[in-house]
């Protein structure tokens, strides 16, 4: 499986990002609101800063990004995973873990201490991944609107 880094804005991502907004507005409960929707900033995804990769061999298929985010209260580097998601029918072939993978060595490269990210709890499948990587839930650091979980891990420096 291929993974690469890309704008949010280039067209691949561009593509992936609005499958992934039509698909969860569409999925949102609505007892919660309408989902917001909110494209990321490009200068926000580039390195040592962020990142945004998109996996896919033939077609894009799957996308997933990093940001970096103020420290928290101690003091430590923090990086934000955002809309991680694949097309619906390439999950369960392990592509979401090696887009993982990639993200959260980045972070560690750029000196993240701690990676976080939101979800919303229907997403049980998001829910299970995080999990089997180490994510524990914590605390709303962010005032999300469409997220109802917040999730966190301790990252060890790379080398």
């Amino acid at each position: 499986m291929d993974i690469r880094e890309a704008r949010t804005d280039s067209p691949d991502a561009h593509e992936l990002l609005t499958d992934y907004f039509t698909w969860r507005a569409r999925e949102f409960p609505p007892a919660q609101g309408a989902y917001t929707i909110t494209y990321p900033d490009p200068n926000g995804f580039v390195a040592p800063d962020g990142a945004f990769l998109i996996a896919g061999d033939d077609e894009p298929v799957g996308c997933g990004g990093i940001r970096r985010i103020p420290p928290d209260a101690t003091g430590r580097v923090r990086f934000e995973v955002k809309h991680l998601w694949l097309a619906p029918q390439s999950r369960g072939q392990g592509i979401a873990a090696l887009v993982m993978d990639e993200l959260e060595a980045r972070a560690r490269q750029w000196g993240a201490e701690l990676i976080v990210l939101d979800t919303h709890h229907t997403l049980t499948g998001a829910a299970r991944l995080y999990a089997k990587r180490g994510y524990v839930s914590v605390d709303p650091y962010n005032e999300n609107p469409n997220a109802t979980v917040w999730y966190a891990k301790e990252l060890r420096a790379a080398g």
